[in-house]
């Protein structure tokens, strides 16, 4: 009876929000880091273009289909589980719509359609084996990433571009930001410009968030991601809840890889290479836990954005090592792993 009436409690507090405290303190942590940074790379390093207002869009424009994929992995990651087959499936998603804008003619809504279908198959399946089957999903995925490169070898062996006006004019189009824009050396006004891919992004953060905040579906993901066993006796289906993660997962590995595609209009077989780790890493970076129950999409806004700041930084000093960028990340990570360490230490207490 005891035990009931503290599952009922643990699903109240899911519905008032209380059990995201630890998701907010990462939050604080990781929005204080990345104004912290930015404002000192503005003071320290403004003659290298960050005091320019475009540099800040930039991290959006350069950043928009990792926003989208970062969604997806927190997402998982929340449930408990991982999927480290986005940067295959993103690969795929890239050469199979060129060949098809290329040679077949497809046009836009398509191409969106096939970079679509590409996602949700690769959720679906792998959904299928890891919740209904109960396969370990790093083995799973690592396979998905696997499949994703070898099928696109047999797409295209070589690198492509996209040889389409229609999309390469919609592609090539950009957003004037009104009143925001710097002056270049000569004295000429230069209004600020983001691409819609950034528009996606930012529509799709706030709607996984509602998603996670405000309904049944996003309460489910936090709680089989905190304890599976509690949210089983509380009626959650926990199988179907995993699935629907790994679906929604690939859904938005679709959606981030034609944005990618929109951003570089290429594809390769190394194409997206490490993506899935950046995901991952900015996920974790953005507060969520690696043990699943916890997890903020705005965080991981933050830490997509934290991480391009730190390689811009690293980048701007001068290094000639191309290693050093990677280094410092991976020390960002690390901190951000033993900061996790300590607060699941705590809540064990």
């Amino acid at each position: 009876m005891n035990y009931r009436k503290h599952n009922l409690s643990f699903w109240s507090k899911l519905k008032r929000g209380e059990s995201l405290t630890d998701s907010v303190f990462l939050l604080t942590i990781t929005v204080s880091l990345f104004i912290a940074i930015y404002a000192l790379s503005i003071i320290f390093l403004g003659d290298k273009g960050f005091s320019k207002i475009q540099m800040f869009f930039n991290l959006f424009n350069e950043n928009a289909a990792l926003i989208v994929i970062a969604c997806g992995l927190s997402i998982v990651m929340i449930t408990g589980s991982i999927d480290i087959s986005v940067g295959g499936s993103t690969a795929l998603i890239c050469t199979a719509c060129i060949v098809c804008l290329n040679n077949y003619n497809f046009n836009f809504v398509t191409t969106l359609i096939l970079a679509l279908g590409i996602g949700l198959v690769f959720g679906a399946v792998q959904g299928f084996l890891i919740a209904y089957l109960e396969m370990q999903p790093f083995i799973v995925t690592l396979a998905g990433m696997f499949l994703g490169r070898g099928l696109v070898a047999l797409v295209e062996v070589n690198q492509i571009q996209v040889d389409n006006a229609g999309f390469e004019m919609l592609s090539g189009a950009r957003i004037l930001i009104p009143f925001l824009g710097d002056i270049n050396k000569k004295g000429v006004f230069i209004q600020s410009k983001l691409e819609y891919g950034v528009i996606v992004a930012i529509i799709i953060v706030c709607l996984m968030f509602w998603i996670l905040r405000k309904t049944n579906l996003g309460r489910s993901f936090y709680a089989v991601g905190g304890n599976s066993h509690s949210a089983l006796l509380l009626g959650i289906n926990v199988k179907r809840t995993r699935f629907h993660a790994h679906l929604l997962c690939g859904l938005l590995a679709g959606i981030g890889g034609f944005l990618y595609l929109f951003h570089t209009r290429s594809g390769s077989v190394q194409q997206a290479t490490g993506l899935e780790m950046d995901a991952i890493a900015a996920s974790i970076i953005g507060g969520t836990l690696l043990t699943g129950g916890v997890g903020n999409i705005f965080g991981t806004l933050f830490g997509v954005l934290t991480s391009g700041i730190v390689l811009l930084v690293v980048t701007a000093i001068g290094s000639q090592d191309p290693w050093w960028p990677q280094i410092t990340r991976a020390a960002m990570l690390c901190f951000f792993i033993v900061l996790q360490s300590v607060i699941c230490s705590r809540k064990k207490k």
